[in-house]
């Protein structure tokens, strides 16, 4: 691919001038134009054609989000990275489709990483739909990234999900059904409120209640199996 095509969008002129530092470093970039407010984004895309923006969240008027959200339904898609100096944002931003999130001050080495996941994103766009290889979750004051290789199971708990993974646990925002529906070929239903990844799948045992188990590999308490879902669990574990 030529240069990268960026635009850089935030309401303060000194961010603006820190991101084109960090940038200026990187002959495989050329920022084709600067923009202060959501408006100017859209126009600054309109003319440029950019691949992707650099963009603020807490701007004038049309703020970061809801210039992502028009960004996403162009075409082709521009990519966003948002640069905001806040973390409460977070999952708004991934619901946004951005590429990555920043928060100020920006580093070298993660504006480097975002860079080269908008590559990646740029790469694959004609090849095949995007999808989330991650899941987000608020914690106090920050956002914590969950690779999906790293997630044991899903199990539903009042309005959230908890996220059991290799580094323990966590709560996320979003429904059990649409994880589903996003994710049916790495996690198979065990339970109503469950889901458990496809690769974590042991084995099924009876409890002496008479109750079916799923025994996951990586260890842990049996995870109760409704009666429903043992046929398409024996047809998981048969596959290679």
């Amino acid at each position: 691919m030529h240069s990268l095509k960026l635009v850089i969008a935030d309401d303060e002129p000194l961010a603006r001038e820190r991101l084109r530092t960090l940038l200026s470093g990187d002959e495989g970039v050329e920022v084709v134009a600067e923009a202060g407010n959501g408006s100017q984004v859209l126009d600054a895309c309109a003319v440029h054609q950019p691949h992707a923006v650099l963009l603020d969240i807490a701007m004038p008027g049309m703020d970061g989000l809801e210039v992502a959200r028009r960004l996403a339904g162009s075409d082709p898609a521009t990519a966003v990275v948002f640069c905001t100096a806040y973390d409460e944002h977070a999952l708004s931003a991934f619901e946004a489709a951005a590429i990555d999130y920043l928060v100020k001050p920006v580093r070298p080495e993660r504006l480097a990483t975002a860079l080269d996941r908008v590559r990646a994103f740029l790469a694959g766009r004609s090849a095949a739909p995007q999808r989330r290889t991650q899941l987000c979750a608020r914690l106090r004051g920050s956002l914590r990234v969950i690779p999906l290789q790293e997630v044991r199971y899903l199990q539903a708990e009042e309005k959230y999900v908890v996220v059991h993974h290799s580094r323990g646990e966590d709560l996320i925002e979003e429904s059990l059904r649409s994880l589903e529906e996003e994710f049916g070929d790495l996690f198979v239903r065990i339970h109503r409120n469950c889901l458990v990844a496809r690769r974590e799948l042991a084995e099924l045992r009876r409890s002496p209640d008479g109750h079916v188990q799923a025994l996951l590999r990586s260890g842990g308490a049996p995870l109760e199996v409704s009666r429903r879902c043992v046929p398409q669990l024996r047809q998981a574990l048969q596959q290679p």
